[in-house]
């Protein structure tokens, strides 16, 4: 579709439709919404529109395809991947979601919540919390990051290793697709044989595919008691055999098995205030575990202790600690949380989010670091994660004493394409849990499976003909 500037006719029918508090052309107010969330990708538009309920998005986007104007959908706008980021052209229209907050319904008895799309997922949080349920998803970007654009990206977050990705916990959708008609789709049965699951095809999707306007979500029983522990290990293997045998020991108690090398905990300690080492002497390695139980349960700290203290004395874990409060609980994730923030202040790095099996994550981590290092000498990888969903944050930091931005921009592609070469390799995925948006287009379309990529657009001009919904994202 050849790039136009909208039409001012339209604009004005968008404005009489939505109300000043639904339309603004203000560039000012446009601004903070057409640039990604690292700052690193610009787009253009001259209009923002923030409908208030889903009849009003039905019917701009209805607009928007009568006269094939592009449109792209935008929730808290924290992609890490610059998915919700508009064209630089400026012939798309940014529609946030930010206006539709309400929580509509929370049942205890199905355990189940009706929210908004654009409803903040620390929102959630709480207002689960106060009927004694909790929505087992949480991340970094917990304060901004909603609903809509949750389920969009299929979000993974901490909690992976034993509820799964955000897909895992949609029971139904509400959205407007590309030609501006609605699916009502909320009604959270937990069977549904009606053929083609829109719901589980909308997730993922990036808003290439229609715009969520609400969902219901899956809950569960608030924790009763947690435990939080640190343990320093030799080795990734080491770490993985210790997650298999608490695993063995406690069932699905472990919700939380993330993977720090040392050099990680070294940065978070120079940069980050407060922090400190939580155990005694070096250690190569380390893993944050958290395991809960329910109200009534016995104390996870117990098992926790037992199978970290066989670890020990087997040879396969060095050291360990358990949190024995909150606050000493929250510390230690503090580390966890806080070590890309320690890696920016450090310095520049080419970052990914990769995934590979389990079982080979490990020799990968190990591997691939081996490899990139010594193309690119100088280089510095600090690979961490969610060792058991077998998600890698493979970041390639740059040299010492380098103009960390020239840097970049000189070797960050072909540092990227070798470890997404590697990933492939290993019969992984170069998107894990950020999406592919606009930057990893190129790289995502370099090495799908051809196969993948047909049925793909297929659905793509089944659903959008025209291809004005979120252009130039996942598909091109």
């Amino acid at each position: 579709m050849a790039a136009s500037a909208p039409d001012p006719a339209l604009l004005a029918r968008l404005l009489e439709r939505l109300g000043p508090r639904g339309f603004t052309a203000d560039p000012r107010d446009i601004e903070p919404w057409i640039v990604d969330w690292r700052g690193r990708v610009r787009g253009k538009a001259v209009a923002l529109l923030s409908p208030a309920d889903a009849g009003e998005v039905a019917d701009v986007v209805a607009m928007c395809a009568a006269a094939g104007l592009p449109i792209v959908p935008q929730g808290g706008n924290t992609s890490m991947v610059a998915g919700a980021t508009p064209p630089a052209d400026g012939s798309a229209l940014v529609l946030s979601t930010r206006r539709m907050r309400a929580i509509r319904a929370i049942s205890v008895a199905d355990g189940v919540a009706v929210v908004d799309a654009g409803v903040v997922l620390a929102d959630l949080h709480a207002a689960a919390a106060a009927q004694g349920l909790r929505f087992p998803l949480s991340l970094g970007a917990k304060g901004s990051a909603t609903i809509g654009g949750l389920i969009s990206t299929n979000a993974g977050g901490t909690q992976v290793l034993r509820f799964g990705p955000m897909r895992s916990l949609v029971l139904g959708i509400e959205a407007v697709l590309p030609d501006g008609s609605r699916i009502e789709g909320l009604s959270a049965l937990r069977k549904d044989n009606r053929g083609y699951d829109l719901r589980q095809l909308m997730s993922g999707a990036e808003g290439t595919l229609g715009i969520i306007t609400a969902a219901s979500l899956r809950l569960v029983p608030a924790i009763g008691r947690r435990a939080v522990a640190w343990v320093g290990l030799s080795s990734p293997q080491a770490a993985l055999g210790l997650l298999r045998r608490l695993e063995a020991a406690t069932g699905e108690a472990v919700e939380s098995f993330e993977l720090v090398p040392g050099d990680a905990l070294e940065l978070v300690l120079k940069h980050i205030p407060d922090t400190r080492a939580p155990l005694t002497g070096g250690h190569a390695w380390h893993v944050l575990v958290e395991a809960t139980a329910p109200q009534g349960a016995a104390d996870p700290a117990d098992a926790l202790g037992v199978v970290l203290a066989d670890a020990i004395e087997a040879g396969e874990a060095a050291d360990a600690a358990i949190a024995a409060s909150e606050a000493q609980a929250e510390a230690l994730w503090r580390l966890r949380e806080s070590i890309s923030e320690a890696e920016r202040i450090d310095g520049m790095a080419a970052k990914h989010d990769v995934s590979v099996p389990v079982s080979t994550m490990p020799a990968f981590i190990q591997s691939a670091r081996v490899e990139v290092e010594a193309a690119f000498p100088g280089t510095r990888v600090l690979a961490f994660g969610h060792l058991g969903d077998g998600n890698v944050h493979f970041n390639v930091r740059a040299p010492a004493g380098v103009d960390g931005m020239a840097w970049l921009a000189g070797e960050g592609a072909s540092i990227s394409r070798m470890v997404h070469d590697l990933t492939v390799a290993a019969d992984g995925s170069i998107s894990a849990e950020h999406g592919i948006g606009q930057t990893k287009l190129a790289e995502y379309l370099r090495l799908a499976d051809p196969a993948r990529l047909r049925a793909q657009r297929a659905i793509k001009a089944a659903l959008d003909p025209q291809g004005i919904m979120n252009p130039g994202k996942l598909l091109g």
